[in-house]
């Protein structure tokens, strides 16, 4: 993990030294803009980098060299893969920015969400107009600003690659990315609406799918087989990074789904039940929908979506979930797309320093409590 370490190292290097050089631009406009650059600092300064290593990883899987971080004398050149690396984690900050708005979050990582940070500077310097509105409409920039900064980090490393092609499958694969997550995240938002026009027995497919598209691709699967391009992978190894990545992105929804209702708010940031009181027609709903009495079934879908919903009721409903053993299922699906992903790594045609590493990561993303 020594090696993970320094290069989430690297990547946290390559975005200061980014946004030193594109804040400097918003300085020369306007000291107004400052906040921009604030916030920006705020929403990339911390999380797990799980894009990042997974980026990296694909690399080192294809490229095959035992790369050591530690070693100042190693001529291969990182350049690439860790502004590529660094481009999905402000494409992630922007992807946040932007899903706490959809959600109505008021926090992330246990500090206030964009557009609450930029409703308080409103309320604080007494401008015209209202807070609120000021703050969703600051945040939808800020989160655009971000992901046009991801592309420009994700061409500047890039153009720095020798081989042409395979900057172009990796630039290729980061497109399909961004076009897959927005229509994920357009099927999430619908799903919270639509299901009640929809047939019970199609709630699984349509949360799976919400679970490929929104997450599991654009976590896991995308950034290895973006890292994977720029090593240049052939055609197998591609396709053993996407069969390695994508039932362990699913697993790694899957668990976040259960850490929505029932996180800890001390350890995830954010408030406990969140999922209940957003609506979320996660998988573990698909399931408990499936489990429970019809009476049950009926206050679930009443209660579900509420915002105002008390602490009590959040205690029931996470109670009421637990007891008909969807918690119990969902556990057991996490387990089993884990194992597949671990069973693609036994005999996939890549570096064996990956295969261990990425190993070790698959328990670090399914066990995890935040």
């Amino acid at each position: 993990m020594a090696h993970s370490s320094r290069l989430v190292d690297l990547v946290h290097e390559r975005i200061e030294d980014f946004l030193a050089e594109r804040t400097s631009i918003l300085r020369s406009i306007s000291p107004d803009l400052d906040p921009l650059d604030l916030f920006s600092r705020r929403f990339l300064s911390g999380g797990k980098r799980f894009r990042a290593l997974f980026c990296y990883w694909g690399w080192e899987a294809v490229h095959g060299r035992g790369f050591d971080p530690f070693d100042a004398d190693d001529e291969v050149d990182l350049a690439p893969v860790v502004s590529a690396a660094a481009a999905l984690e402000l494409f992630h900050a922007a992807a946040l920015v932007h899903d706490d708005i959809i959600d109505k979050s008021d926090t992330r990582r246990g500090a206030p969400s964009a557009h609450r940070l930029f409703e308080t500077l409103h309320a604080e310097s007494g401008w015209a107009g209202e807070a609120d509105a000021f703050g969703i409409d600051a945040a939808i920039l800020l989160g655009d600003l971000l992901l046009g900064w991801s592309d420009e980090l994700l061409d500047a490393g890039l153009d720095a690659l020798p081989d042409r092609a395979a900057a172009r499958a990796a630039r290729t694969e980061f497109m399909r990315m961004r076009t897959e997550v927005t229509a994920g995240q357009y099927l999430d938002i619908l799903e919270e609406r639509a299901w009640v026009a929809q047939p019970d027995d199609e709630q699984r497919l349509r949360a799976e799918r919400i679970i490929v598209y929104k997450s599991a691709k654009y976590s896991i699967e995308a950034p290895l087989v973006i890292g994977g391009a720029i090593a240049g992978a052939d055609g197998a190894q591609s396709a053993a990074l996407r069969e390695f990545g994508l039932p362990l992105g699913i697993a790694y929804q899957l668990r976040d789904d259960l850490l929505g209702v029932y996180g800890d708010p001390e350890v995830t940031g954010k408030p406990s039940g969140d999922d209940l009181r957003e609506g979320k027609r996660t998988m573990l709903v698909a399931i408990a929908r499936e489990r429970l009495s019809a009476g049950q079934r009926r206050l679930l879908d009443e209660l579900l979506g509420d915002p105002d919903l008390d602490a009590d009721q959040i205690r029931m409903l996470q109670r009421t979930i637990a007891e008909c053993g969807a918690v119990d299922e969902l556990e057991s699906m996490i387990s089993d797309h884990a194992a597949r992903a671990v069973a693609v790594l036994e005999r996939a045609p890549l570096s064996q320093a990956a295969r261990s590493e990425l190993g070790a990561l698959v328990r670090t993303v399914t066990r995890r409590s935040s």
